[in-house]
């Protein structure tokens, strides 16, 4: 008897968990919103010292913005490219020449010259009597420094190109000074510069180990040390080549100092296709001191306020596709609210999340999503993000009525309409209007269209005028929030009079 009756019993309570399953689920959606990656980054609201750069799968990421150089004590020129301007900041150097574009394409700050390879292009700098190359006689050590990004790496292209003269016991003497590109490589030559008293060095010749790669951002500097002789060409801080320009071409001989004659103008990229940025000429040779290429602080990203497709939608989830090289660190937060014109910086409250993890208490109509990014200690590394998705659940409105009934009156229309299948109907609205699909009426005694009936199955509309054909629909809300409001039901129409059959 007892095995009779759990029986019977079985299948009633699989039905009422089907039916308990159905009244939770039925007003629910998992949705997603994602930004970056396919979808790119064009919901933006802050990006603080953040750009776009290399991510995964070959789309744009957030990363690290470059902390572009200042001017220090010892800085004799300094062209950062910053607000598309071509000026030396320091006030030494006046640009007479600026053949070249402004890009965004930068290393260092948010912007870099482009040249395109034209003839009689590029910049060109004329010294004051303060500058290094502004005057004749001793330069002092020197250090000329600047960010290289070709976009070909073609024979005879020029980077740096300064030609002067000066006499030699009664002999003019011939000067460069110049940078080339050859075999893929970078060749400095120095003619008639360096020398003491009457002996003159005709020709230094400093040519880089690494070849230069093409759409790549390299740091070059050529340094000189009037103490040591030493002169010596870096890339990215591997020694390329050097020579100690001394009486006996080692250490310990006696200094030969670069001494220029009269004073000539510096040209830049005059021969070149690519990107040039953060040229600088600085009166102390190399020192192993680092370039920081990101501020300590890191950066930060926000999005703008992101809609959702209801009201109470409910963020349950965060992913994100992102590296966090050594020492790293990605940080990322959200917030929500039905209207964002309220919000500001610190309301609502940003609420710290980690990927993957459930989320809870975070829902409203629209969300938002912060990312913080932080360098590594030497402030040389920047982590990326290639994808944030914000995985939420929306209340889905509620299916309108499968059928509506109009009976028409002496002045007024009754409406019936069948129940909506849906568990989270909390009433309904009636639409009403003189002409198809517009339903703009006004005249009816309970109100202007649409009417809020409440949770029934019938209403009455009063006041209509006999003979006019009128036309009707009726939606369902939610129970869980009444601005969520489902679909049309299916139109019907009725026409009031006095006498009706």
């Amino acid at each position: 008897m007892v095995k009779k009756m759990l029986r019977k019993q079985i299948p009633f309570f699989v039905a009422i968990c089907l039916l308990v399953s159905c009244a939770f689920g039925a007003g629910a959606q998992t949705q997603q919103i994602v930004l970056g990656g396919k979808s790119g980054w064009n919901n933006v609201s802050v990006m603080d010292s953040v750009v776009l750069g290399g991510g995964r799968f070959g789309y744009d990421a957030l990363v690290l913005a470059s902390d572009s150089s200042t001017v220090g004590e010892h800085t004799d020129a300094l062209i950062s490219f910053e607000d598309n301007q071509f000026v030396d900041q320091t006030g030494h150097y006046a640009v007479t020449l600026a053949n070249m574009d402004f890009t965004d394409l930068a290393i260092m700050g948010k912007g870099a010259g482009v040249n395109r390879g034209v003839l009689n292009s590029g910049i060109k700098l004329n010294g004051d009597a303060s500058s290094i190359f502004g005057k004749s006689g001793l330069t002092g050590s020197f250090l000329i420094e600047f960010w290289l990004y070709p976009s070909l790496v073609e024979n005879g292209e020029t980077i740096f190109n300064w030609r002067s003269s000066r006499n030699v016991a009664s002999y003019p003497l011939y000067q460069v000074i110049r940078a080339d590109i050859y075999n893929n490589r970078v060749e400095w030559v120095f003619d008639n510069v360096f020398g003491a008293g009457t002996e003159v060095l005709s020709e230094i010749v400093l040519m880089s180990a690494d070849t230069i790669i093409p759409r790549q951002w390299s740091h070059h500097s050529l340094s000189y040390d009037d103490e040591t002789g030493l002169l010596e060409y870096r890339i990215d801080g591997h020694i390329q080549a050097l020579k100690y320009v001394t009486s006996s071409g080692r250490e310990n001989g006696e200094v030969r100092n670069a001494i220029l004659g009269v004073p000539a103008g510096i040209e830049l990229c005059s021969k070149f296709n690519g990107c040039i940025d953060d040229f600088s000429i600085t009166r102390q040779p190399y020192s192993e001191t680092r370039k920081h290429l990101y501020k300590p602080q890191g950066g930060r990203y926000e999005s703008n306020p992101l809609e959702t497709t209801g009201y109470n939608s409910s963020l349950t989830s965060l992913d994100a596709i992102y590296s966090e090289p050594s020492q790293t660190d990605v940080a990322f937060y959200v917030r929500s609210g039905d209207n964002f014109y309220e919000w500001n910086d610190n309301y609502p409250e940003w609420t710290p999340v980690l990927p993957g993890e459930r989320i809870r208490n975070i829902s409203g109509k629209y969300f938002q999503v912060a990312a913080e990014l932080y360098p590594d200690g030497d402030l040389a590394t920047s982590p990326s993000v290639s994808q944030i998705t914000l995985n939420y659940n929306e209340t889905v409105p509620p299916l309108p009525p499968a059928s509506v009934k109009a009976k028409p009156g002496n002045g007024y229309v009754d409406l019936s309409w069948s129940a909506s299948v849906d568990f989270s109907v909390g009433g309904y609205l009636i639409y009403y209007g003189v002409r198809p699909g517009e339903y703009l009426g006004t005249v009816a005694v309970e109100g202007a269209s649409p009417i809020d009936v409440g949770d029934v199955l019938s209403f009455r509309l009063n006041g209509l005028q006999n003979g006019r054909i009128y036309y009707f629909t009726v939606v369902a809300y939610s129970g869980l929030d009444t601005r969520i409001i489902g679909a049309l039901s299916k139109e019907v129409y009725a026409r009031p009079l006095r006498k009706t059959k």
